[in-house]
């Protein structure tokens, strides 16, 4: 019998040792690190463009920007205009994103000017149980009561409602779901960038009914975070306490001046006893639930917050659940 001869098995090669690891680099400061070893950028906003320095020292921006600026209309508005060719620099049809400068000559097409004319501004006296803007946790959005039926009949304006009036319609500004008074709904990217925009100075006025807790019992409550639901207020209600003879005058001065929300302190404000359960609040800037905020870190707790006045617009007599147009001689 034959035998196949045994042949010795190689050995295997020896392979050297991988050379250690080097140590993970700390993350930078825009980085995350979840759970495990894996390292996630957060997602940073974009930088916005520095504007361009000409040689003659002039500052140049883009034309939307520029557009705004001169209250010819909103941004968004503008690269409309640019897109549709109704925007003129100097003569010359303008291209989006164009760079301008302060001695630029910019002309906008009579189209334009005839879309604008056509878009509405509404005043609406909000009631206690809608929200300002798009509609959350199923309350319903305020817009919802802009039609025929809720008309205030005694509105001064010839504008009748059309549908299309409640295309981009969209509140300039914001009140709670339990605050009432004056709402303001524009189509008019003019005036929302009055309102609401970063250089706006439009100030607005409020009657605040509260009660005294004293320092220490009311406690600050973070900006999105729930308050009790408020009560119904009017100028005319019957006083029952008197709030203002144990509040502390110095508290009122720090309602005034010298209060601070989100690590930033509060421009001064306008606040008087309206009578003596009710303040008049009068502010130039708007914080989520700014007043119940600064009331809280006085003692005070707010049960009742009605705007009464934007600018040089009025609620007066327009009744709860109605509106009327912003008339074409009205200015905020």
């Amino acid at each position: 019998m034959l035998r196949r001869p045994t042949v010795a098995a190689k050995a295997a090669p020896v392979r050297p040792a991988p050379p250690p690891r080097p140590a993970r680099a700390p993350a930078p400061p825009n980085y995350r690190t979840a759970s495990g070893p894996f390292v996630a950028p957060i997602k940073q906003a974009p930088e916005r463009a520095s504007a361009t320095i000409t040689v003659n020292g002039m500052v140049s921006s883009r034309l939307n920007k520029r557009m705004a600026e001169l209250g010819l209309c909103s941004r968004r508005e503008a690269d409309d205009w640019i897109a549709q060719g109704w925007v003129k620099v100097n003569g010359q049809v303008a291209e989006m994103g164009v760079q301008v400068l302060p001695t630029d000559r910019i002309d906008v097409d009579k189209v334009a000017q005839g879309f604008q004319e056509q878009r509405v501004t509404i005043l609406l006296h909000k009631p206690m149980g809608y929200v300002s803007g798009q509609a959350e946790d199923g309350h319903t959005p305020a817009v919802a009561l802009i039609n025929p039926r809720t008309h205030w009949r005694d509105d001064p304006s010839r504008n009748r409602f059309s549908p299309p009036q409640l295309r981009g319609l969209a509140p300039a500004g914001r009140l709670d779901i339990d605050s009432v008074g004056l709402l303001v709904l524009t189509q008019d990217g003019r005036v929302a960038r009055q309102l609401i925009g970063e250089d706006s100075t439009v100030d607005k006025e409020y009657l605040v009914r509260v009660v005294y807790q004293a320092q220490g019992q009311s406690v600050p409550r973070h900006p999105s975070e729930r308050s009790a639901p408020l009560q119904e207020i009017d100028e005319r209600d019957p006083v029952s306490t008197n709030v203002q003879a144990v509040f502390p005058p110095e508290l009122l001065d720090r309602l005034r001046h010298g209060l601070s929300l989100d690590g930033e302190p509060l421009k001064p404000a306008k606040v008087d006893w309206q009578n003596p359960e009710q303040l008049r609040f009068v502010l130039t800037e708007g914080k989520k639930r700014q007043i119940r905020r600064m009331c809280e870190l006085v003692g005070l707790k707010v049960v009742g917050l009605k705007r009464i006045r934007i600018g040089r617009i009025t609620l007066g007599n327009l009744p709860v659940g109605q509106w009327r147009y912003l008339s074409p001689n009205e200015r905020f």
